[in-house]
C-alpha cells in the first residue's frame, strides 16, 4: 500500500477508537438526571459576573429575575469594570420586571494573579455568603446560601432552570452540576462552527466520563454551574484556581479534587443570547483561550495540529487522492474514515436543529479550528493571547502571587 493509504488506514483506525472508546462522546443524551424535589427549599444565590454587558443583559438578566423558585434566593450581579453602564442598566431593570432582590456589587480592577471574571466571582460569591435579604426588604439574614449559581451575564434561563438544577443537585448528591448552554446559531458562520465547539468539547471531556462518580475527567460549562456552597469553600473556590484563565475546567477540578461529586450535560432549558455574526467574532472567542487550554506548550500545539490533520484532513485528501490518483486503499480508508466522523457529528446537529448536510463539512471546520489554535500561540507570544474585552492575561505562573 503506499504511504497516504497507510495515512488513512491511521485516521480509521482512529475514528474507531473515537466512536466506541471516547466515552461516546458524540452521544447527546447526557441531560439532567433524575430529580425529586425537596421538602424545604435551600437558599440560593445567583452570581452574575458582567463586564460591558449592556447588549445581552436587558434579555438574560429578567430571565434570571423572574426563576420560579419556591425557596429564599437572590441575584448578585457583579460590575467588572464596564463602561458601557452595565450596572445602571441592571438595577433599571430589576425595578422594571421585579422578581427576585436584585444587588449589583462593582469590586474594582483586578488584584495582580487574578482573572478578571474568577475576581468578579470571588465579591459575588463574599457578598452572597454576607446573607439574602428576605423578601419583606428587612435586613440582612444571618444564613448563608447552601447552593450558588454561576452563570455568565449572557446566558438566559427558562423559568424553572434553577428549580430544576436544585433538585437535581440534592436528589443525586452532587456538588457541581453543569449544563452545555445552548449557544446561539442563527448565522451562517455559526452554524458551521457553533455545534463543532460543543463536539469537539465532549469529544475532550466526554461527558460520561465526568460523570461517573469514579472516573477522573473533569470539566463544567462556565456559562451555569450550580455550586454547592460548602463545596465551594472546602475547594476554596475561586481562590485556588484565581488565575486560571479556563475558569469551568479548573473550577470542576478543583471540586473533584477536593471530594465533590460533579455533573455535566446538555442543557434543554438554558441558552446563550451571544451573537456571533461573523467568523472573526467566532474567531476570537475560540482563539483567546485555544493555547491556555494546551497550557502554552509548543509540544501539546505541535501534537494537536499533527492531530487534527490525521483525524479530520486525512479522510477526505485520502478519498480525493485515491479516485484522482486510483489508489483504492487510500480512497478506501479515507471514505469510511469520513463516513464514520460525519455520523458521530449528526446528533450534535440534531439537537442544533441544523441540517444534516453539515456533517460532511466537518473536515473544513476542523481547518478552521486548526487555524485559529496556531493563531492564539501566535497571539499569546506577541503578548495579546488570552485577551478578552480589553484584559490580556499572562501565563498563570508568570503572574505574581499574592
Amino acid at each position: 500500500m503506499s504511504a497516504i493509504a497507510w495515512i488513512a488506514v491511521g485516521s480509521l483506525a482512529a475514528w474507531g477508537w473515537l466512536l466506541l472508546g471516547q466515552g461516546f462522546f458524540w452521544r447527546t443524551d447526557q441531560r439532567l438526571p433524575a430529580r425529586v424535589e425537596p421538602p424545604v427549599w435551600p437558599r440560593v444565590a445567583v452570581v452574575v459576573p458582567a463586564r460591558d454587558e449592556a447588549e445581552v443583559l436587558p434579555v438574560s438578566l429578567p430571565s434570571l429575575l423572574a426563576q420560579d423558585y419556591p425557596g429564599p434566593a437572590e441575584v448578585v450581579l457583579v460590575d467588572d469594570g464596564s463602561t458601557d453602564g452595565t450596572g445602571k442598566l441592571a438595577r433599571e431593570l430589576a425595578d422594571r420586571f421585579g422578581g427576585l432582590p436584585l444587588t449589583v456589587i462593582s469590586p474594582g480592577e483586578p488584584e495582580p494573579g487574578w482573572t478578571g471574571k474568577l475576581w468578579a466571582l470571588k465579591h459575588g460569591i463574599a457578598r452572597a455568603r454576607a446573607g439574602c435579604p428576605p423578601p419583606d426588604g428587612g435586613l440582612p439574614a444571618p444564613v448563608t446560601p447552601e447552593y450558588l449559581l454561576l452563570t455568565d451575564a449572557d446566558i438566559a434561563h427558562e423559568p424553572d432552570s434553577l428549580r430544576r438544577l436544585v433538585a437535581t443537585a440534592g436528589a443525586n448528591g452532587l456538588d457541581l452540576v453543569s449544563q452545555m448552554a445552548r449557544l446561539r446559531v442563527a448565522s451562517a458562520w455559526e452554524r458551521l462552527i457553533v455545534p463543532a465547539f460543543v463536539y469537539f468539547f465532549a469529544q475532550l471531556y466526554p461527558f460520561r466520563w465526568i460523570n461517573d462518580p469514579g472516573a477522573r475527567t473533569a470539566a463544567a460549562a462556565g456559562g451555569c454551574v450550580l455550586l454547592r456552597t460548602e463545596a465551594a469553600v472546602r475547594a476554596r473556590v475561586p481562590e485556588a484556581i484565581r488565575q486560571a484563565v479556563i475558569d469551568d475546567v479548573s473550577l470542576a477540578r478543583a471540586v473533584q479534587g477536593s471530594g465533590g461529586r460533579i455533573w455535566l450535560g446538555l442543557a434543554e432549558r438554558v441558552d446563550s443570547v451571544r451573537p456571533y455574526p461573523r467568523l472573526a467574532d467566532l474567531w476570537r472567542m475560540v482563539s483567546r483561550s485555544a493555547y491556555a487550554q494546551l497550557r502554552h506548550s509548543p509540544p501539546l500545539l505541535a501534537g494537536t495540529v499533527a492531530g487534527l490533520a490525521l483525524v479530520y484532513l486525512t479522510p477526505p485528501t485520502a478519498l480525493a487522492y485515491g479516485l484522482l490518483a486510483g489508489d483504492a486503499p487510500a480512497g478506501w480508508a479515507g471514505g469510511a474514515a469520513w463516513a464514520v466522523m460525519a455520523g458521530t457529528y449528526v446528533p450534535m446537529l440534531r439537537y442544533y436543529a441544523q441540517p444534516l448536510w453539515l456533517a460532511p463539512l466537518l473536515p473544513f471546520t476542523a481547518l478552521l479550528y486548526l487555524f485559529m489554535t496556531v493563531d492564539s500561540a501566535v497571539q499569546h507570544y506577541r503578548g495579546r493571547g488570552a485577551a478578552w474585552k480589553g484584559r490580556t492575561y499572562a501565563r498563570p505562573e508568570a503572574a505574581p502571587d499574592r
